[in-house]
This record gives structure tokens, C-alpha cells and sequence, in this order.
């Protein structure tokens, strides 16, 4: 058995915590069964933003015309954009890998990990039979696409995000079973480049959970480009492997309709599910909740104490922006259980980088009337502005969601060009202080004309006249 001050479970944001924990002198065990770098770096955000620039690149010649400049074709090679993908992660991932060669610490594991009693793992190999045991442990693992239970699906070889983004060639046409947001980042990618894309949402729009006046506009938008069936149920999956055609048979819930679907490629995109289940962790005492996250408290410690967790395997937000920042706190409470500090979730955005692009922070306008919160809001339209007009951004919009007894921003949800980077001036004005900061804070500040911004202080502008 071989012991450690700190073993971390995961190389994703937890290695942050390996890193800092081992440079303060702690002895540090990292396990990692995949490649380094998790979810993010391998089959998440990085790689799905490189692909979702060519995207954006092949959109930007489609509305060339609008601006008075003709481009007289082009052509996509797909495997190429995958490929310069694929190398510039795949070479990231060697090299945090190759920096733990011959390190000894933080020691590496690089196979999968299960718990066999208090505190204690063993390596689970081939070749392996280490078991390891530290006062300290951190689970980082993250989460994994989840698979919903349709009839004829398994053994179809559908992808999931993870193939979907290592895929060499570009499908002809794409049906997605999903409609959140990494259904509509890769809808988007594969269609701009040219694939037919459907997609069947058992909801009633896109984006169930960004704010209604945003997913409504959004599921305006992607109807017109592709072929959008909301209110479906997924009944049966098939596969012909003469012609290599999947058939998908939906009923919409309303009507009680049927459509089949035929498409060469079929993507299951029906949101994820944390990587508790793998670990055995009752062996440990670490408790999960009903949807299989770990369960922590305010300072990210399990109910058995030393043992932390952060991340998508805890679901309080799926972000890699959260992680990282949870990451922060884990180190300190690790290394100072006398003096723990609870993580401040104050303020915690998230973007979508389809085409429009989506931004938000804060509650829904959905959420404060079933909380019954008196409040005020106000929507600004891209194209009110002198840069919005240039942009021929005729669906953005900015809106605002303000406590009505004292002017605190309770939300802000952006659809439209750059909305990932106009949300962050509203960021800083809600952690300003700690009760979510004011309007006044955007509205004194003097912003470029006629840069895009001026769409966040206009709104902001629209409820201090209310």
C-alpha cells in the first residue's frame, strides 16, 4: 500500500489542486484513466470551440452578400479541420502527460480507480495492483454523455459528443436526439459547414433552461435553418448497415403524431451524468444524491471528512469556468481545515457559442415569477444600436432582470453577436458588491461609440427610466 498525503481523482481542474497541493510540500497521487486534461481539453470545450470557428468562418462568407461582397464559392475540407483540431488537443494532452514523467511528484496513475474501503483505492489494471491511501482525497472525475433509454439504440453505433468531435468524415445528414446546448453548438457546427441537420426535442423549445424570451427567439432562429421537431419523444432507433442509414421514430407529445428521420449519422446529445457511479464510493462513505452527484457541502468537503469533490461530478454548475474557480477553494480547504472559506458562486455565467451565440448570468425571468420576486426588466435590441446595424444583427437582443425594491441585477441573459464577451461588463457590476451589484454601475460608465456595448448600457439604461 502506498501512502500519500493527497490523492486526486480526475486531471482536469483537479490538477490545478495536484500542482499547488504538491508545491506546498504535501505528497500528492493523481489518477487519471483517460487523457490528461479531462473533459475540456479532450472532448468539451477547446476542441468543440476550434471546430465551431470554421463554423463561424463558413457563416460569415454565407452573409457576405448582405455587406456588398460576392464570393464565388468554396469548398470545406472537413477532415482537415478535424484534424488540425485533433493535433493541437491531442498535443496538449501529451504534454501535460509527459511533464509527469519520471516525476515523483505528484505521482501519476494513469488507469482507472476504484474505492475498496475508508480512504483507500486500488489502480485498476492489467499490469496494476497498486492500492493507495491518503488522509486527503479530492474527486475531480467530471461526467460523461448520457445515454437515454430508446428502444433499437444500443448497438447502433451512434456517436456522442465525444466521437461527434474526433469524427473524420463530414456526415451528409445529421439527426440529433437532444436539444440543449451541446446539441446546439454541434448542430451548429456540422451545419454551417453544410450537413442537413434534424433535431428532435422532447421539450416544447431549444434551450429549456436559458431564459424563455432567449430560447424562444433561439428556436425561431435554428427552425429556419434546419429541420426542428420540439415536442417530440424519441420512440425507436434502427440501422440499416447495407446503406449505413439510421431510421428515428419520434411521436410529438401533443398531437400524438409520428415522423420517421433517415440519416447517415446520429448523434445522442441528451445531456450528461456525473462519473460517481464508477468509483464505488460507498466503499468510502461518500454519499451521492438521487441524480448520482456527490454530494458536499459550502466548502466542497463530502460528509466524510478529507474527502472533497468539485466539478460536474458534484452538478452545481457544468462549467469548466466553475471548476476552475471551485478548484481555488478545494486547495485552500484542503490545506487549512481550521480556517475553510465557502465558495462564492455569486455572479456565475455561462455562454453557448452556437450561431447566435448565447450569454446569461443570474436567474431566468421564468425563475423569479415561480419564486413570486417583484421585479422590472427591460429588452434592447442589437439593431437599436449603431454597431448592431452594422453587424445586420436583427435578432440580438440584451435584457435585464432587476429586483424592483432596490435596482439590484437579479439576471441578464444576451443572444447575438459576441454575447459571450458583452456579458462579462454585467459580471463585474454584479460582484461589485455582495447583495449583486447595481444598474448605476453600467449606466455612469462611458462606453465607445459605436462598439458593441453600447446594446448593455441601453439596456441598462431602459429600467433606470421605468
Amino acid at each position: 500500500m502506498q501512502k500519500f498525503d493527497l490523492i486526486v481523482i480526475g486531471s482536469g481542474s483537479g490538477l490545478d489542486v495536484a500542482n499547488a497541493a504538491s508545491q506546498h510540500g504535501l505528497r500528492v497521487a493523481i489518477v487519471e484513466k483517460d487523457r490528461m486534461g479531462g473533459t475540456c481539453l479532450n472532448n468539451g470545450c477547446i476542441p468543440s470551440k476550434l471546430l465551431i470557428q470554421s463554423a463561424d468562418v463558413a457563416e460569415t462568407i454565407k452573409r457576405a452578400e448582405l455587406f456588398g461582397v460576392n464570393v464565388h464559392g468554396y469548398t470545406i475540407e472537413f477532415e482537415k479541420i478535424v484534424r488540425r483540431v485533433n493535433t493541437i488537443t491531442d498535443s496538449d494532452s501529451d504534454q501535460i502527460r509527459n511533464a509527469f514523467k519520471d516525476v515523483d511528484n505528484p505521482k501519476l496513475f494513469s488507469n482507472e480507480c476504484k474505492f475498496i474501503g475508508p480512504k483507500t483505492v486500488t489502480i485498476v489494471g492489467e499490469d496494476s495492483h497498486d492500492i493507495l491511501t491518503a488522509e486527503k482525497i479530492l474527486i475531480a472525475a467530471g461526467a460523461r454523455p448520457r445515454i437515454p433509454n430508446i428502444k433499437g439504440l444500443e448497438g447502433t453505433d451512434y456517436l456522442t459528443s465525444n466521437e461527434a468531435l474526433r469524427l473524420k468524415k463530414q456526415p451528409y445528414t445529421l439527426t440529433i436526439i437532444g436539444g440543449g446546448y451541446i446539441a446546439c453548438e454541434l448542430a451548429h457546427f456540422f451545419g454551417a459547414l453544410g450537413t442537413k441537420i434534424n433535431i428532435i426535442q422532447h421539450n416544447s423549445v431549444l434551450l429549456p433552461n436559458e431564459d424563455e424570451a432567449v430560447s424562444q427567439k433561439f428556436t425561431e432562429i435554428f427552425s429556419k435553418k434546419y429541420n426542428v421537431y420540439v415536442g417530440y419523444e424519441t420512440e425507436y432507433v434502427s440501422k440499416e448497415n447495407d446503406n449505413n442509414t439510421f431510421s428515428v421514430i419520434a411521436k410529438e407529445d401533443r398531437s400524438g403524431k409520428s415522423l420517421e428521420i433517415v440519416s447517415d449519422q446520429l448523434l445522442i446529445a441528451a445531456g450528461r451524468i456525473p462519473n460517481s457511479d464508477t468509483l464505488d464510493l460507498e466503499k468510502t462513505g461518500v454519499s451521492v444524491g438521487e441524480k448520482g452527484y456527490i454530494k458536499t457541502d459550502r466548502f466542497l468537503e463530502t460528509d466524510v471528512n478529507g474527502i472533497f469533490a468539485l466539478g460536474d461530478i458534484i452538478g452545481r454548475y457544468l462549467f469548466k469556468h466553475t471548476a476552475n474557480h471551485e478548484a481555488k477553494y478545494a486547495y485552500h480547504n484542503i490545506l487549512h481545515p481550521d480556517q475553510k472559506i465557502p465558495v462564492n458562486y455569486a455572479a456565475m455565467p455561462h455562454a453557448i457559442f452556437s450561431s447566435p451565440q448565447i450569454a446569461s448570468v443570474g436567474f431566468t425571468e421564468q425563475e423569479l415569477k415561480k419564486r413570486c420576486v417583484k421585479y422590472q426588466k427591460s429588452v434592447y435590441s442589437y439593431m437599436n444600436t449603431a454597431m448592431g446595424l452594422a453587424l445586420e444583427d436583427r435578432d440580438g437582443f440584451v435584457k435585464f432582470l432587476t429586483d424592483k425594491m432596490n435596482g439590484k441585477i437579479l439576471g441578464c441573459h444576451i443572444i447575438g453577436s459576441e454575447a459571450s464577451i458583452l456579458i462579462h461588463e454585467v459580471l463585474v457590476a454584479m460582484r461589485a458588491d455582495e447583495n449583486g451589484g447595481s444598474l448605476d454601475n453600467i449606466i455612469r460608465t462611458v462606453h465607445i461609440h459605436p462598439a458593441l456595448s453600447e446594446v448593455v448600457s441601453r439596456a441598462a439604461a431602459e429600467i433606470a427610466r421605468m
